[in-house]
């Protein structure tokens, strides 16, 4: 039997992965024109970890025993994605370079969330 979920997780989940849909489509449809093959690049990029883990985090929600190190996987993979995809969207659009300074800082989130994912796993409920 599947354990409960929150509301803001069931939320979270909602809102990453439509997200992310509406992030690939505009920059598909709207920037195909607007941004050259390098902004779409940096875009598609973007676009390609944002979708990763918002499938991660329906799969930390559904699968992983509930707890602070399933908690921590879910806040970070939430920072993960508003902070090394929506970097990455903002330079895109031509947000001045030190925006890049954001990237790594969500690269990090999203280790640091599997790692926690890694401990959840490892616990027994």
């Amino acid at each position: 039997m599947r354990q409960p979920v929150s509301t803001a997780a069931a939320v979270s989940v909602g809102l990453a992965g439509a997200s992310a849909v509406a992030f690939g489509a505009f920059g598909a449809h709207a920037l195909r024109g607007t941004l050259d093959a390098a902004g779409l690049s940096v875009w598609h990029t973007g676009v390609e970890y944002h979708f990763w883990h918002a499938l991660a985090l329906f799969a930390a929600v559904l699968g992983l025993p509930a707890g602070r190190a399933r908690q921590a996987t879910l806040l970070l993979f939430g920072a993960g994605i508003v902070l090394f995809s929506g970097s990455l969207y903002a330079l895109a659009l031509g947000a001045p370079r030190w925006t890049g300074a954001i990237t790594p800082l969500g690269g990090v989130a999203f280790i640091a969330g599997w790692i926690a994912a890694a401990l959840s796993l490892r616990r027994t409920p």
